[in-house]
């Protein structure tokens, strides 16, 4: 099962690289790094149909780290709610695809998000809704680790550890480096397992936030917390699959994709 897992997640970073090429620069980095989450999340976890998006208890994605928007359109690509060549019409006029998650544009996005911390209150909310209507979904929520710097992340985090959402399901993406710089010389969110916790949510740190069986581990772990939220925190590489993106570190954030680095791209990729 987790070598198709493996092979999900180097086409959904091949998409993404095919994708921000199409418009010549963008935030490839923060995408490369959550490609292996959204393979395990959408080839393995998630109750979705892409014939039928907006069917009733489904299992929700919000991308609150909204700049990772050509990520999540490369998963949501490779599960079929549309062709794959439209992705190259990222950030165009007229497009389905702007370059941070948008709902109403997009087939399969459940959230709208891009002002950083607005889209996790927005997945409390969500949880909290599939509570009342006792429909069964589980929201799945991603976080950077720059903006887990935000205040509204902490508010919406007590009241999900107040309110015991055991649906709600969250990750942060920490690669430890934001736009400006190294997240620890910008403002510090360690140690972030102990602040969780304070805030009464189930927390599991995978030390290899890029691999898929420790990804799957948790997640199964997770599904098994009673009358508490979890926290997954994946220790990942920020641009994780293209040598010369990693190398980039904090300039990965948003980058000039070029014909050189895309041919090198996608031979490590091996396409």
């Amino acid at each position: 099962m987790n070598e198709s897992l493996k092979n999900l997640a180097r086409e959904i970073r091949i998409d993404i690289l095919e994708c921000i090429r199409s418009i010549g620069v963008g935030h490839i980095g923060g995408c490369l790094s959550i490609a292996d989450l959204l393979a395990v999340l959408y080839g393995k976890y998630m109750n979705v149909d892409p014939k039928n998006p907006h069917k009733e208890g489904r299992d929700m994605l919000v991308c609150s780290k909204g700049h990772a928007g050509p990520a999540v359109y490369s998963v949501l690509a490779e599960k079929g709610y549309f062709e794959k060549e439209e992705l190259k019409t990222l950030n165009k006029g007229g497009t389905k695809f702007p370059s941070h998650c948008d709902m109403n544009k997009t087939p399969g996005v459940d959230m709208t998000a891009g002002s950083l911390g607005q889209g996790f209150s927005c997945a409390v909310g969500m949880a909290m809704a599939s509570k009342l209507k006792k429909d069964g979904a589980t929201v799945y929520a991603i976080l950077g680790d720059g903006e887990s710097q935000e205040g509204q992340i902490w508010e919406a985090a007590m009241y999900a550890g107040n309110r015991k959402l055991d649906n709600l399901i969250a990750f942060t993406d920490y690669n430890k480096l934001q736009l400006d710089d190294y997240v620890s010389a910008i403002n510090d969110i360690y140690p972030i397992a102990e602040k969780w916790e304070a805030f009464r949510w189930n927390v599991i740190n995978v030390e290899d936030g890029n691999d898929i069986d420790s990804i799957d581990k948790a997640i199964a772990e997770a599904k098994k917390s009673v009358d508490k939220p979890t926290m997954i925190i994946l220790n990942t590489i920020k641009g994780k699959g293209i040598s010369a993106v990693e190398k980039a570190l904090v300039g990965s954030h948003s980058m000039t994709i070029s014909d050189e680095l895309y041919e090198l791209g996608i031979k490590e990729l091996g396409r």
